[in-house]
């Protein structure tokens, strides 16, 4: 195990603060009446930054900058219970000599000693780079990218999206891949990591003895999917806009509402939720907006790249009403037909329509988690639909796509992750009606290392769901997307087929190819190319 070397420890103690840094200067803000000391020339005996460095949620004038001491990271992190200052810089160059913002920001025990840097005064659409020192280390330099101006006119915008990472079901080739990309920003939709317990018949089994319930599991089950060298390079390449699906905290939560309620109580669940909230901050590049107050934690917000694109990024676990008729997929109830059930929220939803009303932009994307468009999965008269996809929340979808159809913002995209597969989907003002209006087009991507079981299930039916325009459930990847004011253009990076013992990418190196290409015109429809 690491340790921490208390040679260097100032006796003197300080109240205990959060510091939020702009463009050089330090704002304190007391969060607890508890007192730690501070340690001002910390030594290690292992490497602290091992998880890495990232930034993220990047605007015009800033971006977040983030990394967090852990010398010891499967093991809570390795760090003392003391406060320590941390450097970072900015500069305009790759080799850092050209410095422009600098300044320390207090890692604290209270997030884990995360960082999160809101470097301010930037200039718009311009790429920077970035590092941490604490005592003698020096992080690893990162790379980031600000927005461009709000309302300027901008030709281009290059971006992936990427979902569903299971550390046991594989290596993360697709990242090695897109860290090479020429992109100006990543989104990630879900699924960062699993909650799953160790299994041994995997190539990397998940540390621990089981699920992880409380803080300090949560923190190790995040340090470890972040010491994936691929995963690391990917974040040090480009600002990354994150949300969360439902494995960040427990498989097909709902609100307040665990998968399995007769295992444990909701006192025991909302325990685990807030865990899990705060552990998810502390490792990805959020604002001081995103900081969690116990169960809640505000997620879905709103990026916009100059006249061309505005990302709605989503939260459709935290407000939702839970999965009707029972989980899994089934036939309808009609409870799943209730203008009561909800995948949003009654306040995200308004804040998705308001801000859809009042897009400029070119192209407007709902960016989130599970399967928009219908599909049955019975080719008969039936009807058997995954339900806690929005097929369960039936009304739900339907005021999203009748006031896309009402208002007609510019060209609605939704790009969607959670089901391990690779998709194009019309989104129809009426799925029971397959000739009515295509409103909304939908590209989803598959995972980056989780296995596909119902690959079949969807292959067997795609002929009772005629909106489908591709489907691939066999490989593993990410959508590498090339927007300009004229057309959308998504390319499925699939990696090849490689399943022994259950794993889904068994070569940490795997080649990767364009499996698929399809373009969306402006003010068209999506056809392949």
């Amino acid at each position: 195990m690491a340790r921490f070397d208390f040679d260097r420890l100032l006796l003197t103690k300080v109240r205990r603060r959060r510091f939020l840094v702009g463009t050089g200067a330090l704002t304190g803000l007391a969060v607890s009446s508890q007192w730690h000391k501070v340690i001002a020339q910390p030594r290690f005996s292992a490497y602290p930054f091992s998880l890495g460095v990232a930034s993220g949620d990047p605007l015009p004038d800033s971006v977040v900058l983030w990394t967090r001491l852990a010398p010891d990271p499967l093991n809570g992190g390795g760090m003392p219970s003391a406060n320590v200052p941390v450097q970072w810089q900015i500069a305009d160059d790759e080799n850092m000599r050209r410095i422009i913002s600098s300044g320390t920001v207090m890692a604290t025990p209270e997030f884990g000693h995360s960082v999160h840097v809101e470097a301010q005064g930037l200039r718009p659409a311009t790429w920077y780079w970035y590092r941490f020192r604490v005592g003698n280390e020096v992080s690893p330099i990162g790379r980031t990218r600000t927005a461009p101006g709000l309302g300027y006119r901008t030709d281009r915008v290059r971006f992936a999206f990427a979902s569903c990472q299971s550390w046991q079901s594989g290596y993360y080739a697709a990242y090695k891949h897109m860290a090479e990309e020429d992109l100006d920003l990543v989104v990630h939709v879900g699924d960062y990591i699993y909650e799953g317990a160790p299994s041994a018949n995997t190539l990397r089994p998940h540390e621990g003895d089981g699920e992880p319930i409380t803080l300090e599991e949560y923190r190790n089950r995040h340090a470890q999917y972040k010491s994936d060298p691929n995963l690391q390079a990917t974040h040090a390449a480009f600002p990354w806009i994150v949300t969360w699906d439902d494995h960040e905290v427990d498989n097909n939560w709902a609100d307040e509402i665990p998968q399995d309620p007769e295992r444990q109580s909701r006192e025991e669940f909302l325990a685990r939720r807030a865990a899990a909230f705060q552990a998810y901050y502390e490792h990805m590049p959020l604002r001081a907006s995103s900081i969690p107050s116990g169960i809640d934690m505000q997620l879905y917000r709103r990026f916009t790249f100059g006249d061309l694109v505005e990302f709605n990024v989503l939260d459709t676990r935290q407000y939702r009403t839970d999965q009707p008729c029972g989980d899994g997929r089934k036939s309808r109830c009609a409870e799943a037909l209730d203008p009561n059930t909800t995948m949003t929220g009654s306040e995200q939803e308004q804040w998705l329509f308001d801000g859809l009303d009042r897009s400029r932009a070119r192209w407007n994307v709902l960016a989130q988690q599970t399967i928009m468009a219908q599909f049955d999965y019975d080719t008969g008269s039936e009807g058997v639909f995954n339900l806690d996809q929005w097929d369960g929340y039936v009304a739900s979808r339907g005021r999203i796509l009748s006031f896309i159809k009402q208002r007609r913002p510019s060209n609605p995209v939704v790009i969607t992750g959670d089901w391990h597969s690779s998709w194009v989907n019309d989104l129809k003002a009426n799925f029971d009606d397959p000739d009515s209006e295509t409103i909304a087009t939908e590209f989803v991507g598959t995972s980056i290392s989780s296995a596909c079981p119902w690959t079949f299930d969807v292959e067997a039916a795609l002929s009772v769901n005629p909106w489908v325009k591709y489907f691939n459930g066999r490989l593993r990847g990410y959508v590498r997307c090339d927007l300009t004011p004229k057309r959308w253009r998504a390319d499925f990076r699939l990696l090849p087929q490689s399943q022994p013992t259950g794993t889904t990418v068994s070569d940490p190196n795997a080649p990767i190819s364009t499996a698929a290409s399809f373009e969306l015109p402006h003010q068209g429809v999506v056809t392949q190319v």
